[in-house]
């Protein structure tokens, strides 16, 4: 019989009959600190019960590292998806975004009591003591649209008139299923660690952090960002598109275009929102600083404001805060000894101060300018006084951290946090990762302007990561406002510029593994034409050939 060889970490070689199960093949991990959520088959995440059919290289995913906290999330979701169904089968129970490490969910069409709660955290609990199966299986495609039709999954039907693939594999358990999106959890089992809080009209299932599995963290709630999300959620529903199927099923050039023009329509809305806001406070404030995580769409964000401002009789002043970096020599290191450019320290905090007092004084500075090439500032030979109608706009990733200019007055400050929250689904039981949503436009961007490839990005994801749990999220819930600058159908104009460079992330590249799910979670998108994105448009901050200057 034809064999397979796997080989360990630990650099052990052992040989295995084709096609054995993942499962069958763990043993020669030894002792592990943690559950297994999955394995990577050359680097590739395949569940336990996949079958083996090459000779590889095998690793454990353990639930406390990324992809297998990724995978724990996941599968709590598609058990709470079980829970109510069995409990309440006529009710349709939807995932969407995340809060303080938990998952909103709600019922469409009414909200969850306390007792539903109650019933649905009982019921997931006996479903994870049974210690049930989660398996991937393989139905052919008339027999998937048959059970989704019959179970009345219409979101999932909706995908599916996307392809034409013969098979269609889904997860199983418990006599559920769903289309299979990534690998799940080997059994329910494996799940210990969850509660139901009671939200809104919803509920929060709420999941571990990844460093400490075995425990829920203390519940921060973010009530900024619910309120914003919750907003756009409504407005997909109002729209008709709540789902990639349904957007996929709009995708002919006349209906396509009109969606992308009302979507446009509704975020330059909430922008002239935001200018009359920070005009009802014109008599105190003297600033606007935005902040947001990485490729939120912050800068275009500061252009589109700016406009809605001089409608409004301003006089706006975009100031970069990229150029109030210290000196390269004077630039802090990290705990690896590089240099860490997203460190408060990092800018010349006293320095910009001085020149924001100066300012409001009505004396006349000369702006700074950064020499990236150098790695020191110099004179930008751009001298500005603020009159009467004229205001500041900061855009950088600090700007909601009081620290940033701890002597500009609170009353003279506005603070407006951006980040994009997508809101359309995959279907009821796969939520689109908000930070999925930004890693792909920053990989489109990176390789569009700077020429860096797919795992350059994707190498440089986790600090970016980092930088923004330490510098950013903490401050979102001292914003004045939020903009939630996501658009429904960008991902399907993003996949176009996507997809060919993350195939060149090459299976013996560790970042292989997210390059393939990344690729696995596109191809659900039908793709959208780069020309029916206006010229003025956040996506075009990503893309290119934008109206505005960058």
């Amino acid at each position: 019989m034809h064999q397979v060889n796997i080989t360990y970490p630990s650099g052990e070689t052992v040989g295995f009959p084709f096609g054995v199960k993942a499962s069958a093949t763990v043993g020669g991990f030894g002792p592990l600190r943690h559950p297994l959520a999955a394995v990577l088959v050359n680097n590739e995440l395949q569940s336990l019960d996949a079958n083996i059919i090459t000779n590889c290289a095998l690793e454990p995913v353990l639930i406390d590292s990324a992809q297998g906290a990724f995978i724990y999330r996941r599968s709590l979701c598609f058990v709470a998806a079980i829970a109510a169904r069995e409990l309440f089968p006529d009710r349709d129970l939807v995932v969407g975004q995340a809060i303080g490490y938990g998952f909103y969910h709600y019922f469409e069409g009414g909200p969850a009591s306390r007792d539903d709660v109650t019933a649905l955290d009982r019921k997931m609990r006996e479903l994870v003591l049974r210690d049930i199966p989660i398996a991937k299986q393989w139905w052919s495609y008339d027999e998937a649209l048959d059970y989704f039709g019959r179970n009345g999954q219409e979101d999932t039907l909706l995908l599916l008139e996307l392809t034409n693939e013969p098979r269609i594999a889904l997860n199983e358990c418990a006599g559920f299923r769903e289309i299979h999106i990534t690998p799940l959890v080997p059994s329910t089992g494996v799940l210990e660690t969850f509660e139901l809080l009671p939200y809104d009209e919803g509920f929060l299932l709420r999941y571990p952090q990844k460093e400490t599995p075995n425990e829920l963290p203390p519940f921060e709630d973010d009530p900024l960002l619910y309120r914003i999300t919750d907003d756009a959620r409504k407005r997909s529903n109002i729209l008709g598109v709540a789902s990639v199927g349904a957007l996929n099923r709009i995708n002919s050039p006349k209906r396509m275009r009109d969606y992308i023009q009302v979507a446009e329509a509704l975020n330059n809305k909430r922008l002239a929102e935001l200018a009359d806001q920070v005009a009802a406070k014109s008599d105190t404030c003297k600033v606007v600083m935005i902040a947001g995580p990485s490729s939120s769409g912050k800068t275009t964000t500061s252009k589109k404001l700016s406009i809605q401002l001089r409608v409004l009789g301003f006089e706006p002043v975009v100031i970069g805060l990229d150029d109030y970096f210290v000196d390269r020599t004077r630039t802090p290191r990290d705990e690896r000894g590089e240099p860490d450019f997203e460190c408060l320290e990092a800018l010349d905090i006293e320095y910009l101060n001085e020149q924001l007092l100066a300012l409001f004084r009505g004396e006349e500075v000369e702006l700074p300018s950064f020499d990236f090439k150098t790695g020191s500032r110099r004179p930008s030979g751009k001298v500005i006084r603020m009159t009467e109608r004229q205001i500041l706009i900061m855009e950088g990733i600090h700007g909601l951290n009081d620290r940033l200019t701890p002597r500009i007055p609170r009353e003279q400050k506005f603070k407006i946090y951006v980040s994009a929250l997508t809101q359309i689904n995959l279907d009821e039981h796969n939520r689109i990762s908000t930070t999925d949503n930004r890693l792909i436009r920053r990989m489109v961007r990176d390789n569009q302007f700077r020429g860096n490839s797919a795992l350059t990005t994707l190498k440089m994801w986790p600090s970016v990561q980092r930088g923004e749990r330490l510098h950013i999220f903490p401050f979102q819930n001292t914003a004045d406002a939020a903009l939630n600058s996501a658009l429904d159908y960008e991902l399907g104009v993003l996949k176009i510029y996507a997809e060919p460079i993350l195939r060149t992330v090459k299976p013996m590249d560790p970042e292989y593994c997210e390059a393939r799910r990344l690729l696995n979670f596109l191809a659900f998108f039908a793709p959208i034409p780069a020309q029916f994105v206006p010229l003025d448009s956040i996506v075009r901050e990503f893309i290119g050939e934008s109206s505005f200057k960058y």
